[in-house]
């Protein structure tokens, strides 16, 4: 699928991983807004992977996957962990919900990407960011 990295559970590695597809998202050209829309996306389902997944265990790994093209970006991420399913996480727009942090980073995920999908026992996402000037071709 293109480049493929292997981080270990720690946060600056997941930094890291940001600031290379970032780079390679300026270099296709993509606009500040959509680099943007990425980088929040792709830091939840990092984070995800390693605080939730692979529970900072040091000894765990976060695979990941992506390419980079002019007219969309796709990523795959993998974590060591149990995996969960995602129709059990409270709607964070439910007005009894309002109050609990869990559930946003999920939100904001499918908000800012154009695909958002789980694999698996749900411990794989994969998700891509299909450019408004392919997508109106």
């Amino acid at each position: 699928m293109g480049t493929e990295l292997t981080i270990p559970s720690d946060l600056a590695e997941a930094r890291r991983v940001q600031e290379l597809i970032e780079g390679d998202l300026s270099a296709a050209a993509y606009t500040e807004h959509e680099v943007f829309s990425i980088k929040l996306a792709l830091e939840e389902a990092l984070v995800n992977a390693i605080k939730h997944g692979n529970q900072m265990d040091p000894d765990k790994r976060v695979f990941v996957v992506y390419s980079v093209t002019p007219d969309r970006f796709d990523i795959r991420i993998t974590d060591e962990g149990a995996g969960f399913n995602p129709a059990d996480v409270p709607d964070p727009t439910d007005p009894d919900n309002l109050e609990r942090p869990c559930g946003r980073g999920l939100l904001l995920m499918r908000g800012f990407m154009t695909e958002v999908e789980y694999h698996g026992r749900g411990n794989v996402v994969s998700m891509a960011k299909v450019r408004e000037a392919a997508a109106a071709e």
